[in-house]
C-alpha cells in the first residue's frame, strides 16, 4: 500500500507534464503514450512468464495441498470479478444515464406531459447498476 502512496506524487506530475505537452506538442504527446502504454505491456508480459514459469517448481505437495484448502486462496478471484460487475455495470449505467437524461430533458422542454415516460426510460437505464450490484453480492457471498 506504501508502494501506492509514494509513487501517487510522481503520477500527478507526469498527468500534468503530459496535459501540458498535450496543449502544446499533440503528436509527440501521443507518441509518448504510445510508446509508455506499449512498455508496461512488455513489463506485465515480462512479469506474468515470470510468475507462470515459476511457481510451478517451486511449490511441493504440502504447499499445493495448503494452497487447495486454504479458503482465502480462491476468495480473491471472487472479490476481483464482483468488483469489475459493479465497475462495469456502472460505468454503463453512467453512459446510459447520460444519453437517456439528456434527450428526457429535450423532450420534456417540447413536451412537458411526457415527464412520466422519460423518467421510466432514465430508471430502467439507472438499473443496469442494480443488476452488477446483485451479481457482486451474489459472488461476494460464494466467497
Amino acid at each position: 500500500m506504501t508502494i501506492w502512496l509514494l509513487a501517487l506524487p510522481v503520477l500527478v506530475a507526469v498527468s500534468a507534464g503530459l496535459a501540458t505537452l498535450l496543449r502544446r506538442h499533440r503528436e509527440v504527446a501521443l507518441k509518448a503514450v504510445i510508446g509508455a502504454n506499449v512498455l508496461v505491456l512488455a513489463v506485465a508480459t515480462v512479469v506474468i512468464v515470470a510468475a507462470s514459469s515459476s511457481g510451478g517448481e517451486a511449490a511441493t505437495d504440502a504447499t499445493l495441498v495448503a494452497a487447495q484448502t486454504d479458503s482465502g486462496s480462491s476468495s480473491w478471484a471472487a472479490l476481483l470479478g464482483a468488483a469489475i460487475a459493479v465497475a462495469g455495470s456502472s460505468i454503463g449505467a453512467a453512459i446510459a444515464v447520460a444519453y437517456t437524461g439528456a434527450a428526457a430533458l429535450a423532450a420534456m422542454s417540447e413536451r412537458p406531459e411526457l415527464f412520466g415516460r422519460a423518467m421510466v426510460i432514465v430508471g430502467l437505464a439507472e438499473g443496469i447498476a442494480i443488476y452488477g450490484l446483485i451479481i457482486a453480492v451474489i459472488l461476494i457471498g460464494r466467497a
